[in-house]
């Protein structure tokens, strides 16, 4: 299926645009000293290095600002802010900004930030926010897109609730993608009120925090939220893990959350998964895991549409790796007894745009390509089928009759043979070589292990 997702693209670059070297050893030795010097187009390179009470404006179009490694530029505001506001305001439009650390950010209004965005369009790649009263604090900008991959927000908030990990307002689109936000100071991991969420492959979690809401989308929207791992743990100051529309739903047209393949875990004993507004138009939820206590979500939908969600009160059920540790996969040799194990659908389409899960967070702050099985397993992970056979091994395997009526047979001596449909459900399965089965007419794939552990997959036609 064909994932479509908007790019936040630089313009092309200026014929005269300037790279500016910024370090201890170099010309310019903080970033402040060439904030006001640059121009339109730019590329500001700043060594690994901490850069203490050094705060700026950046206000032209089209800049890059990097990090220049091993390690982070680390911009330690010891408590001070550019003009009461952030360590950086950006003003400017399609600002990128990677490898940098901001923290320590006060302001007398409790919501310093490490990046005040007042201007259009950002992307921000693997930074690092801590210790701020706001990670990023993005201002109303209707058209804006935001673009945050890769990158860990900890430990920011003022306390009084009010300030967050990053807290996304009015705007048009963010995507949020491999990131790691964690133990926020009461606010939320993750506060957005933008029309249009992307929220993917991420790990959100409370951790030793005190946070509010891991997720809390105050406006609704219209919100994918897929392959995310979410924890809330016992010091969290809300109950419910996903908030959406509890200030009303003002924000889109589309007031519609999709939520596939997530792994959701509660460690509290009270509580609810999805604290829904009612009035919400449609909630689509499929393949995900939600482990401890609490409702699966509250307030019914205008549309509810849910299949092959795992929820279960007993986290020790569902045979995660450990749990403790959030390493929430299911692995080798147990993976078969597990209930996620090749248990999920395949969601479909919304337009254009795939639901399916085809990446997985890595953890910290990166993803991978999820493992393609012969279905999908539930929740945020793939258990990567070992022992796959070769294209010669293949030959060795015969499945009769093929076209096949109601039964078929396997050459070879079999743990197991399982039947599924092109959405990945299974229809069929037999510990033995004969498999009978009562299926329209149409191709089916087959999933065959023999005795030695081996897997194979073939196609059948069935008339």
């Amino acid at each position: 299926m064909k994932k479509i997702l908007f790019a936040l693209l630089l313009s092309t670059p200026f014929c005269h645009a300037t790279t500016w070297l910024v370090g201890p050893a170099k010309v310019y030795t903080k970033p402040s000293q060439v904030s006001a010097l640059v121009n339109d187009g730019d590329t500001v390179l700043i060594d690994a290095a901490v850069y203490l009470a050094d705060v700026c404006y950046w206000g032209k179009n089209n800049l890059v600002i990097k990090g220049v490694g091993p390690g982070y530029a680390h911009l330690d505001a010891n408590n001070t802010a550019y003009g009461g506001k952030a360590i950086w305001v950006i003003g400017g439009q399609n600002t990128h900004v990677e490898n940098i650390e901001f923290s320590r950010c006060t302001v007398v209004d409790k919501n310093g930030a490490g990046i005040r965005q007042e201007g259009m369009h950002l992307t921000v790649t693997h930074c690092y926010f801590h210790d701020n009263e706001n990670g990023i604090l993005a201002g109303d900008n209707a058209g804006s897109k935001i673009l945050i991959e890769k990158s860990e927000f900890a430990f920011n908030g003022f306390g009084d609730g009010l300030s967050h990990n990053l807290y996304i307002n009015h705007i048009d689109t963010l995507v949020f993608r491999y990131n790691y936000s964690h133990d926020a100071h009461v606010g939320h991991e993750l506060k957005s009120r933008a029309k249009s969420h992307y929220i993917l492959y991420n790990r959100i979690s409370s951790e030793q925090g005190t946070d509010s809401r891991n997720i809390d989308l105050p406006n609704g929207g219209q919100t994918f939220l897929i392959g995310n791992i979410i924890n809330q743990q016992q010091n969290s100051q809300n109950n419910n893990i996903i908030g959406y529309g509890l200030e009303g739903l003002a924000n889109a047209a589309f007031n519609e959350v999709y939520a596939i393949n997530n792994t959701i875990v509660n460690e509290k004993n009270v509580g609810s998964f999805f604290d829904l507004k009612s009035g919400t138009e449609k909630f689509k939820a499929y393949n995900n895991v939600c482990a401890g206590v609490g409702s699966f979500y509250t307030n019914a939908p205008l549309v509810l549409d849910t299949l092959n969600n795992s929820i279960n009160a007993t986290a020790a059920n569902l045979q995660f790796q450990n749990a403790a540790n959030y390493q929430y996969q299911i692995s080798f040799p147990t993976y078969g007894s597990s209930p996620l194990f090749n248990a999920g659908v395949n969601p479909g389409m919304v337009g254009t745009y795939s639901l399916l899960a085809d990446q997985i967070y890595v953890h910290p702050q990166n993803f991978s390509s999820r493992c393609v099985n012969a279905a999908i397993d539930i929740g945020a992970y793939e258990e990567c089928i070992p022992n796959l056979v070769t294209e010669q091994q293949k030959l060795v395997v015969t499945i009769y009759p093929n076209p096949a009526h109601d039964y078929l047979l396997v050459s070879l001596p079999v743990q197991s043979v399982k039947m599924y449909d092109l959405s990945g459900r299974m229809l069929a399965s037999s510990m033995a070589q004969q498999l009978y089965f009562d299926v329209a007419a149409g191709v089916y794939n087959l999933q065959i292990i023999d005795k030695e552990g081996h897997i194979m997959h073939q196609k059948v036609q069935v008339r």
